[in-house]
């Protein structure tokens, strides 16, 4: 633990804290009282409901359409698989200004459905809950989905066998087994659209305002850094409730599952029923997947001239841009694949070593422990990114020109997504096994080695493809901390959309086209890790 404990504590705890200190501080003393003036504002009462009600919608939306794909992922085996796997996890890589400017041309004014139908969502929070299924689909379906993989369906069919109907046997032994992985995409889910930021300013207008665009407003539009740090810790301490409760929920219904490798248990859909499933679920994939990407795509080569090279060729000079860069534009994918192998190597060390030591149980330090990882997903990125810069400056950590600063940032958001993935798995692995394997005289690495890491090799593969992803994409604190010599693909994308005219607009769209591209190659390789195939664990 003394590695994930100093990482958490150095480039997290004592950043958010500082940021706070100085917004609730005045001469040396704290003032309290900021807090309850904050709060008594009925117009932050307003943001906080509507910040509360539209993540539980959109994790409960995301919950019902997404876990039919995690079990068509996980069960059937049919032309496309990994191609498909990859593509629906590209949205949640993708910036989320860009996003929101891509339903905005499919729902808004003159978008696809305004062409077809005359209806118009940009202005209703249903835009809103669409793009937040969009980007988290890939939550469900790979958190959930890859434990379900593992599953040994002969256990079900025991169950069928003594006389459970198909319901019945799914409710009583498969529901249980992936209660975990649920709970923990749920959790991912909920957070992430707790703290929506692009999404909400976009497409809900001035009528919607979640918790993060209002720190976003008071810091960087009014300065009012009091409000904004008193509205952090009501973000923060939400989140922390909400973390003890899950914690305290899943510890419970953590039961020793029999993993067997994924490959046993994919087979190609049999009867009408299983053929309409997976018909169903990619008809939701082709509908609130593919249509956005398609249109963003097609915007990326609809030029002044009609479709072209144009945008694309205009990445490659600074010249093109009025000033908006100081390098060429096309600099940023090679900075950003750096940054985000980086992130990820980090990510995996430290969320592995958290991960390994929350399986031990180790009093109730360790346990809490456990919720408090997932507290950067929830923080206000506009607050840790401010919290680097005015924290990160004196020697011996001073990093404000290292180019190490952006992927420890980039890693705060990928280590939680590691722990969350592997935890359920390796606390299903039978603790006998490793004493069986102590007995016979291996070392704890050793056991470690030969027992642990065969049975958790797919969700370690699975935890780094999230962590690449989402370094690729992180953009709330990235943006106070990139060099501007040195933008990553989403600033550099941020930094397009924030200027006027038709070819930095265009050339956004094409460098977003960029981005879903490499990050679908990176995926579609992932899906070609296998693990250990020596047969049933």
């Amino acid at each position: 633990m003394a590695l994930p404990v100093a990482f958490f504590a150095l480039f997290f705890a004592y950043p958010v804290s500082a940021i706070v200190a100085r917004g609730l501080k005045d001469g040396g003393r704290w003032q309290f009282a900021r807090v309850g003036e904050v709060l008594g504002d009925e117009r932050i009462g307003h943001v906080l409901w509507f910040t509360t009600w539209q993540a539980l919608a959109s994790t409960a939306l995301t919950l019902v359409l997404a876990l039919p794909g995690a079990y068509v992922f996980a069960r059937f085996d049919f032309p496309g698989k990994q191609l498909l796997r990859a593509v629906v996890t590209v949205p949640f890589v993708l910036p989320t200004v860009v996003v929101g400017s891509a339903f905005l041309a499919l729902l808004g004014r003159g978008g696809l459905l305004d062409e077809l139908w005359g209806m118009r969502l940009d202005t209703t929070v249903w835009a809103i809950l669409l793009a937040h299924v969009f980007f988290n689909y890939a939550v469900v379906v790979r958190t959930v989905g890859g434990l379900w993989a593992q599953l040994d369906p002969r256990q079900e069919e025991a169950a069928r066998v003594l006389g459970a109907g198909r319901f019945a046997a799914w409710r009583r032994v498969t529901l249980p087994a992936l209660a975990p992985a649920v709970a923990a995409a749920a959790l991912m889910v909920f957070l992430f659209t707790f703290t929506s930021f692009g999404v909400v300013q976009i497409l809900g207008g001035p009528r919607y305002a979640t918790l993060e665009v209002e720190i976003y407003q008071q810091t960087a539009r009014l300065l009012d850094l009091p409000t904004a740090a008193v509205l952090t810790l009501v973000q923060f301490v939400a989140v922390a409730v909400l973390l003890g409760v899950h914690a305290r929920t899943v510890r419970r219904r953590e039961t020793a599952l029999k993993l067997v490798d994924a490959a046993q248990t994919s087979r190609r859909p049999q009867g009408p029923a299983q053929w309409a499933l997976l018909a169903s679920v990619l008809a939701v994939v082709a509908l609130l997947i593919l249509v956005p990407l398609v249109v963003l795509v097609l915007r990326s080569f609809d030029g002044p001239d009609g479709y072209g090279l144009a945008f694309y060729r205009a990445l490659a000079s600074a010249d093109d841009n009025g000033g908006t860069f100081v390098v060429a534009p096309l600099e940023a994918i090679g900075n950003s694949l750096a940054y985000a192998l980086a992130a990820t190597g980090i990510a995996i060390v430290v969320g592995g070593l958290a991960a390994a030591a929350l399986t031990r149980r180790a009093g109730r330090l360790v346990r809490g422990f456990d919720a408090l990882l997932m507290l950067p997903l929830g923080t206000s990125a506009v607050t840790v990114g401010f919290g680097f810069l005015i924290t990160l400056d004196e020697p011996p950590l001073d990093l404000r020109s290292s180019w190490i600063l952006v992927p420890l940032a980039q890693a705060l958001v990928g280590v939680p997504f590691v722990v969350r993935i592997m935890l359920p798995v390796l606390r299903a692995v039978d603790a006998r096994l490793r004493e069986a394997a102590a007995v016979l005289g291996a070392s704890p690495l050793r056991a470690w080695r030969e027992v642990d890491l065969p049975l958790v090799g797919r969700a370690l593969a699975v935890a780094a493809g999230f962590a690449f992803a989402v370094s690729l994409g992180e953009f709330g604190a990235t943006v106070f901390i990139a060099r501007p010599d040195n933008p990553t693909l989403p600033v550099a994308v941020a930094r397009l959309l924030g200027r006027p005219g038709e070819l930095n607009y265009g050339q956004a769209m094409a460098l977003s086209t960029i981005l879903m591209l490499v990050c679908a190659a990176a995926l579609l390789v992932l899906e070609r890790v296998r693990t250990d195939r020596s047969g049933e664990f």
